[in-house]
């Protein structure tokens, strides 16, 4: 079955080039394009997409608003936000707003195409260079409560919660705490779900806006 597809971008050009570039791909369905935010809101409830490429800079409403939006509707809808560079102001907001991962738009086409894959799969696209630049950002917010389902967490699982905080990867996590991927899988599907959690990006985000974690602090042994 073909991964659905929604590009949302102000320029046309943009968009026939990245119709262009999926329409090649035997498992990749661009069902639907948007010049605006509200006209991706609008797209996105009427064709059910499987992954949003949103742009964050657009008229009417903005892809993070738009996101927002989208979101509400449909808890299930993945957003893959795009960016014309990894410094881009809004990708904070846009991951904070639900955003499951991003890509620039000069990135390689085998790289956005992965990038849609894993998105789709329900998986998250987090690099460490943004999880830091996230993390930053968080370090200059106000601590809000611990949130509720934290006490849930079994030692390991919080182990595996703070290096998924830190943007590793479940090769990692696993090569850092001895465990398999599949354990690490296993750990993170536990955390999401006692935290009620979508994806590992909304992890990141949690861990770093409540503080839960020490930046230097490791795992348990």
């Amino acid at each position: 079955m073909s991964i659905r597809i929604l590009v949302a971008d102000d320029q046309s050009m943009v968009r026939a080039g990245f119709r262009m570039l999926l329409g090649g791909e035997p498992d990749i369905e661009v069902v639907a394009e948007a010049s605006n935010g509200l006209e991706a809101v609008d797209k996105a409830a009427r064709f059910h997409p499987d992954v949003v490429l949103m742009d964050i800079r657009m008229p009417e409403l903005d892809g993070l608003e738009a996101t927002r939006r989208i979101l509400a509707a449909d808890a299930d809808a993945r957003v893959l936000v795009l960016t014309t560079f990894d410094l881009d102001e809004y990708v904070y907001e846009a991951l904070r707003a639900g955003a499951s991962g991003f890509v620039l738009k000069d990135d390689p086409p085998e790289q956005l195409l992965a990038a849609i894959r894993i998105v789709a799969a329900g998986e998250a696209l987090l690099s460490p260079a943004i999880t830091k630049r996230v993390i930053e950002r968080f370090t200059r917010l106000p601590r809000p409560e611990a949130p509720r389902g934290l006490e849930e967490l079994t030692e390991r699982e919080l182990d595996v919660f703070r290096l998924v905080a830190r943007g590793l990867s479940n090769a990692e996590i696993g090569k850092e705490l001895f465990i398999s991927e599949t354990t690490v899988k296993t750990h993170i599907t536990h955390v999401l779900r006692k935290l009620g959690l979508r994806d590992r990006v909304q992890a990141v985000v949690l861990a770093h806006e409540a503080a839960l974690f020490e930046p230097d602090e490791r795992p348990a042994g």
